[in-house]
């Protein structure tokens, strides 16, 4: 199994990070690939392939599969705005969404629509997401958040 790691965990884990684009989740899907890996070893049949194309494809079926849960998909869209590119971008320009005054805005809306506006526009949710997570009908989601964009535009007028 060493030998397996000193040859080939440079690679696997660059594929990995290509994916999955953060270094701790990169690091943590190639350990699961080398458990992985370790336990299927008996199944590997060198007639169907070269034993780098069968890691590589256990590696990047587990790189896919952590990008596609919830769970990474929802930490990825909560990250504080500070840890962002965009809020670089803005706070080097000297403007901060603060400024802007849009959180005091949508505090007047009723929390009905306060808590879907939050999860859309601050947290990245889409309204199927925002549904699923409030356990609400995506009609509904799609109603109030329709009405509190309309109460804010009042609001910017």
């Amino acid at each position: 199994m060493t030998l397996l790691y000193r040859n080939y965990s440079a690679a696997l884990y660059g594929v990995i990070l290509r994916i999955v684009k953060q270094e701790e989740v990169a690091e943590d899907v190639l350990q699961e690939s080398f458990v992985k890996i370790w336990t299927a070893f008996p199944t590997y049949d060198e007639q169907k392939g070269r034993l780098f194309t069968w890691m590589l494809n256990i590696s990047r079926n587990l790189a896919i599969d952590k990008i596609r849960s919830k769970q990474y998909r929802v930490s990825s869209r909560t990250q504080p705005m500070e840890n962002t590119v965009t809020s670089h971008m803005v706070s080097s320009e000297g403007i901060k969404p603060d400024h802007i005054g849009l959180q005091e805005m949508t505090d007047k809306l009723n929390p009905d629509q306060k808590v879907i506006i939050d999860l859309m526009y601050f947290n990245g949710f889409t309204q199927s997401e925002v549904a699923e997570e409030l356990n609400i009908p995506l009609g509904t989601v799609k109603t109030r958040a329709r009405m509190a964009i309309k109460f804010l535009s009042k609001l910017i007028k």
